[in-house]
Formats: C-alpha cells, structure tokens, sequence
C-alpha cells in the first residue's frame, strides 16, 4: 500500500482495503459495467489467463443488460453493488443515497459494496457496514485518466501491486484504451511470477 491508500486505511479500518494473508493471490476489480463494448473484451481476456475477478456493477446497466450481467456470473466471477445510478456519497444527502444503493440490489444480489469514486460518508458506512461488506481498493490503476499513457497505467499497476492487493479497472468507454493495453499486460506479468487472480468471495 502507498501512502495515501495507508492513510485512509488507517482511518477507515472498517472497509476493506486489501488482503494481508492472501499470499500469491490479486483480486482484480471492475467498475461501472456491465457495458456491451467492453465488459465482453474483458471477460475474454480473463478467460485467457484462467483469471477470476470482482465486478462492481450499476444497478441501471444491470437492469439495461441482464444477460451479460448473468454472463459474468454464470463465467465464475464474483459481482458487488456499485449502486443504481453511480452517486457520490459525498454530493448526496445521505436518505436518497440508501435508496439508490437499496435499488440496485434488487438487481444485484451482492454482499459486496463499493461506494463510487470512492466517496461515502461516515454515517453512510455506519448505514451499509450491516449490510455489506464495503470493499475499497489499495491499487487504483487510474485507466479512466486520458491524462495517463497506457504504459505509464501498466507501470502503476506494476509496481504498486502485490499479494492481496485489490486493483481497480474500469470495463467501459472513458478508460478503454489504457485498460486494452494494461489488463493482458498485467494477467500475463503476475502469471508469470506464480500469481494467482482471484475472485472476492468473503
């Protein structure tokens, strides 16, 4: 973990971060999918490299495309509640928050919740810690950044990785064409030193 991530850690200790007992072991992550385009491309990619990862999944493209939302699952994957309408915890009022995470799980039937873009409150955590398990990240990849070359996203990924290590992609348009480059790239390096890609599960 790099120092920011260590930081919020420290202060939410509650979330989840990372796996520290996981030895040879990444759990890759999706966000903001399912999307027709792309969330395909990875799933095919996965494949390859025999790699099982999390999707954090909007309720509104779930509903929008239920059977590639079944697809992920029915190809061993793990899902999580990313809400219905992608909100910032931050920007909105703490009622109509729950009510959109609430909505999304009647699509996703997930214990697993990760807030969007990262953002939740205090007392938003205190409502869904009951009920899900929050799951942050200790790697974020930055692919939806046009701002970031794709090899300087691969060159983040690798070196912040490593076991336990939660990773951020995002299965649609905005981080394309970093995540095309990055995501066999990544698959094939951990492959090679022994790693493991496994699905959240607990």
């Amino acid at each position: 973990m790099f120092k920011k991530e260590r930081f919020a850690a420290k202060i939410f200790r509650h979330l989840t971060w990372y796996f520290p007992q996981r030895e040879n072991e990444i759990f890759l992550t999706f966000d903001d999918g399912p999307t027709p385009e792309y969330t395909p491309w990875v799933l095919s990619v996965l494949k390859d490299y025999n790699a099982k990862a999390t999707f954090f999944c909007v309720g509104q493209k779930v509903e929008q495309h239920p059977a590639l939302f079944q697809q992920i699952i029915t190809e061993g994957h793990a899902v999580g509640n990313h809400s219905f309408s992608h909100l910032s915890g931050w920007k909105t009022k703490n009622q109509a928050y729950y009510k959109d995470v609430y909505k999304a799980s009647e699509f996703i039937h997930s214990k697993f919740f990760r807030p969007p873009y990262g953002e939740i409150k205090l007392r938003q955590i205190k409502q869904l810690k009951g009920k899900y398990r929050i799951v942050m990240w200790d790697v974020l990849s930055y692919d939806y950044d046009p701002q970031i070359t794709p090899q300087k996203c691969l060159r983040n990924v690798l070196k912040k990785t490593t076991s336990g290590s939660i990773v951020v992609f995002h299965d649609k348009q905005k981080a394309r064409k970093n995540l095309q480059y990055t995501l066999p790239r990544v698959l094939q390096y951990f492959s090679d030193q022994g790693f493991v890609f496994k699905p959240i599960t607990d």
